[in-house]
């Protein structure tokens, strides 16, 4: 029934794994959310059973179904997306290495003066970590990768980590999928910018207007392009017709008079070497401030 409730309350719905979170910790992950999203666990068949049940007045729960599966749990919200996300991911706790656990990250011991006795060597050389004694402590040469993400953490490297005092996993919910008013999404999504969105759309866009302008088929998008293109041609048989109009008489006179290309040219370049040469002359005004106009030898 309290799934029923929250299935006809809430429209978007976080899938969130919780391997390793501890009671304490889901505590304090639900006091920090409420007000702004409700968390409900419960075992899998029971949450199936209840979905199917209420699938007659909302045929699009069925795609929860598959999602379903090992310890997973839901997150009810009527928020955005991206806030209530980033809300259940900064919910994490540092964890010691356990041995036989699946590392969720890699983890690397940094090169460092233990304070482990000499009477430890041997358990470093087991591990391949080259050490020296220094100062009647164990200090490890060079950063070691102890644990590669995806590896189960052996016995050693879980006992060295907790003699060294390095809890290198945080745990946390972890979200799998996201549904959102009938549709399953993934977390990745939530990341797309609105200059990601911007950038597709446009490349769609000109993609529309390169196959309209090759099949010769007017569009929103290709209608400024045949317009200019069209222009460029009435330009190019007024230049070798009597044909005249408004935007033509620059070109004619240019072509009438080809100096003027060379005039127009010659007017360009000093303002473009005027700029070039604006930082050089900074550079001298300051070398000449420096040495205040005399020479080494003078």
């Amino acid at each position: 029934m309290k799934l029923t409730s929250l299935l006809d309350e809430f429209s978007k719905i976080f899938i969130v794994n919780v391997d390793n979170v501890g009671s304490k910790q889901m505590q304090n992950i639900r006091a920090e959310m409420r007000g702004q999203a409700t968390i409900l666990l419960g075992k899998n068949t029971m949450m199936r059973k209840a979905i199917r049940g209420h699938m007659d007045s909302n045929p699009n729960l069925e795609k929860l179904l598959p999602n379903i599966k090992q310890n997973v749990g839901f997150v009810f919200t009527n928020k955005d997306l991206t806030e209530i996300r980033d809300m259940i991911l900064t919910n994490k706790v540092p964890a010691a290495a356990r041995a036989g656990a699946l590392a969720p990250v890699s983890c690397t011991v940094p090169a460092q003066v233990t304070p482990l006795g000499p009477e430890k060597t041997s358990f470093f050389q087991a591990l391949q970590i080259p050490t020296k004694i220094s100062r009647g402590n164990i200090e490890i040469l060079n950063d070691v990768e102890l644990i590669r993400a995806g590896e189960r953490v052996g016995a050693s490297e879980a006992t060295l980590l907790n003699m060294l005092g390095i809890s290198p996993f945080t745990y946390g919910l972890v979200v799998e999928k996201i549904y959102d008013d009938g549709s399953m999404l993934d977390p990745e999504i939530l990341d797309i910018t609105d200059e990601q969105l911007r950038a597709s759309f446009m490349q769609g866009v000109a993609r529309v207007a390169g196959v309209s302008l090759a099949i010769n088929y007017p569009t929103v998008a290709s209608a400024p392009h045949s317009i200019v293109n069209a222009f460029k041609n009435m330009l190019a048989v007024a230049a070798v017709t009597d044909i005249e109009f408004e935007e033509a008489k620059m070109l004619k006179e240019f072509l009438a008079d080809p100096s003027k290309f060379a005039a127009a040219a010659a007017a360009s370049a000093p303002a473009a070497a005027a700029t070039e040469a604006a930082p050089a002359a900074k550079e001298e005004s300051e070398e000449s401030d420096d040495d205040m106009g005399f020479g080494l030898f003078d």
